[in-house]
């Protein structure tokens, strides 16, 4: 929500309390050197392979 209001992370949870967890993040914010550090380690993040299996993917 920092970098754009509209993108909304969407919890999958079946228990209330981590639900109540994830909305608490709402009253966090950072400033833009924390974003600038955030998205420089993201950056160096290599993503290996798929997100699903090929099988699973087929159904897609």
């Amino acid at each position: 929500m920092a970098q754009k209001p509209f993108i909304v992370p969407i919890p999958g949870t079946s228990k209330l309390h981590r639900l109540q967890e994830n909305i608490g993040t709402i009253n966090i914010s950072f400033s833009n050197e924390e974003l600038t550090k955030i998205n420089t380690a993201l950056a160096d993040i290599k993503i290996v392979g798929e997100r699903y299996p090929v099988q699973i993917q087929e159904f897609s």
